[in-house]
């Protein structure tokens, strides 16, 4: 799937299935929501917390699909092409950190 069949799938399923977007402020908290789902996944599974007996049936993978389905949302009702978005922050990325990474000592 591409991100423009992503951007198109979401639209169709809010429009039938959801009935209509959530305004962009209630879709911005539930983003900030599921990405601290994807934290609290991430501090336990890979990080020095501990799981709780009620985190027995945590799935980074949907907690991770949660989070690029709200951005979707946004990203649909704020009219952002999502394929563009990322292309021209590839070719960003590509010329300010040409050298960057490859100079920095910590990863060396």
């Amino acid at each position: 799937m591409t991100i423009k069949e992503a951007q198109d799938l979401v639209d169709k399923w809010i429009n039938s299935t959801g009935v209509r977007y959530f305004n962009e402020l209630t879709n911005t908290a539930m983003l900030m929501e599921e990405v601290g789902e994807v934290a609290r996944i991430m501090a336990r599974q890979y990080g020095e917390q501990s799981f709780k007996k009620s985190d027995k049936e945590v799935n980074l993978a949907d907690e991770m699909a949660d989070v690029l389905f709200v951005l979707i949302c946004l990203a649909n009702q704020t009219g952002i092409d999502l394929t563009d978005a990322l292309q021209k922050n590839l070719e960003k990325k590509s010329i300010r950190d040409a050298d960057r990474h490859k100079n920095n000592e910590k990863l060396l």
